[in-house]
């Protein structure tokens, strides 16, 4: 019998519940997992989906959601933080507010505007409180081209637009973007800027890899921003952490997982399967 004891590092991951498992705190608590961490959560929101669709949401109260931060912080604290959709102005406050109070570090953020279709997915006020006030605590957001463009309210058309976009915002924001590729611009090439240290210049890293062609792409943005967080949570430069998380969503999305009738999840644990 072993008397030891031992203890791993734990990411915390805020989003909506996906009951289909691809997607949301699902994904981030099987991304987690397959990295080796301790996966902590606090759920925004409910929701009623499969690869098809989502045919209901339901969001935590306020109460519900600064409660579920306390409760992690105040014991088992975590060494990075994913926060998710989050559609309401005031559930954006409640997270930010808690963050702000615990002093959180490691925060990524997965800017969730615009679904796959292009329909918006979080109203003006919603999306006026994440730019104000829960973009500013990230050390680094994950934009997919139709979130950049909403965030800038320009235009990304070509690799030259893309990068232009990632500098526009973290100089706008105070912290590192990464502008993800697909969506019609420069193949899966995204583009990281960490913003310019007193006096210096942004750096720039160009992050490449080939389209995985598959229809089953379901979390795949939740999964690619857990990823991350995790790399950070074990020490990495960001560089390094996006490089590793775009290495890991490559296999996930390569290893030739097919469920349900719609866009089916990603295999989170690709590297264990024989």
């Amino acid at each position: 019998m072993n008397t030891g004891s031992w203890s791993v590092p734990a990411v915390l991951a805020i989003a909506g519940s996906d009951s289909s498992g691809g997607a949301g705190i699902q994904a981030d608590i099987k991304t987690i997992a397959a990295h080796g961490l301790f996966a902590e959560t606090a759920i925004t929101a409910l929701t009623a989906q499969n690869t098809c669709g989502v045919r209901d949401v339901m969001e935590a109260t306020l109460q519900m959601v600064a409660e579920q931060i306390d409760a992690v912080f105040e014991d088992i604290p975590p060494a990075a933080v994913k926060v998710g959709m989050v559609s309401s102005a005031a559930i954006v406050e409640a997270i930010a507010e808690r963050l702000e109070h615990w002093g959180a570090e490691n925060v990524v953020v997965d800017p969730v505007m615009v679904a796959t279709s292009g329909a918006r997915l979080i109203d003006d006020g919603a999306a006026g409180a994440l730019v104000g006030r829960l973009l500013p605590l990230a050390r680094v957001i994950t934009p997919n081209i139709p979130e950049a463009e909403a965030l800038l309210g320009e235009p990304v058309r070509s690799e030259a637009e893309q990068e232009a976009a990632a500098l526009a915002l973290a100089e706008r924001l105070g912290c590192a973007v990464l502008v993800k590729g697909g969506h019609g611009v420069a193949d899966a090439n995204d583009v990281l800027v960490e913003p310019a240290e007193s006096g210096g210049t942004s750096r720039v890293t160009w992050l490449r890899a080939p389209r995985v062609e598959t229809g089953n792409t379901h979390g795949t943005g939740c999964t690619l921003s857990s990823a991350i967080a995790c790399g950070l949570t074990e020490g990495l430069a960001l560089p390094e952490a996006v490089s590793r998380a775009k290495d890991y969503l490559t296999g996930a999305l390569s290893s030739g997982l097919d469920l349900g009738h719609g866009s089916g999840p990603v295999d989170h644990m690709w590297r264990y399967r024989a």
